[in-house]
């Protein structure tokens, strides 16, 4: 069973360098689960830079905006099957990032005319970790902290706001470690402290 680790934090905070950082001083062997969707240039460039980063450090990138538990699952099954005294598929998967995660699958339900409550997000995060603890090794989410700021003055805004709250409620109570990223500094706030 993996352990699970969430990386939290506000915009800009350092969590996803963190979360690199220490996801590559745990293991060799590295999966990163981006979960971003390129939407304009701006934000093709911060992939790319994202991509530049983790460039010759023995990263396996896999990419999927919805479908986090089949993604892991799908990593899970690649390791199986291996013949007596073969390595299984360990080592660590870097999940970056849930909040974009919930964006997406809010931009899907608005697309197909269906919304999205807090009751779907508990399912969707409960069949994630479902899925994350099939894993061996470890996985590190990152998501963040958008309930720190000033209330949305629109429903979806308000919607998002609430919906990610509700994500990092479930992972944060169900992870073995919880880091929360203060200007570059991470605050280990549940679970022993990893270097």
């Amino acid at each position: 069973m993996a352990e699970i680790i969430l990386v939290t934090g506000g915009s800009r905070s350092g969590k996803s360098t963190f979360a690199q950082q220490l996801a590559e001083s745990l293991s060799e062997t590295r999966t990163y689960l981006a979960t971003c969707p390129v939407i304009d240039r701006e934000m093709a460039e911060r992939i790319e830079k994202h991509r530049r980063d983790r460039q010759d450090r023995r990263w396996q990138t896999i990419e999927e905006e919805t479908d986090l538990a089949r993604a892991l699952c799908q990593r899970v099954w690649e390791g199986r099957g291996k013949g007596e005294g073969e390595e299984k598929k360990e080592g660590v998967i870097l999940v970056d990032c849930l909040t974009l995660w919930i964006n997406n699958l809010l931009y899907q339900a608005e697309k197909q005319g269906a919304s999205l409550s807090e009751e779907d997000i508990v399912a969707a995060s409960q069949e994630v970790l479902q899925a994350a603890w099939s894993c061996e090794g470890t996985v590190i989410f990152v998501s963040n902290e958008v309930g720190l700021g000033i209330v949305p003055d629109h429903f979806s805004g308000r919607l998002f706001r609430d919906l990610a709250g509700r994500c990092n409620q479930v992972f944060a109570r169900e992870a073995d470690a919880v880091v929360f990223m203060v200007s570059g500094i991470p605050m280990w706030i549940k679970g022993k402290e990893l270097r």
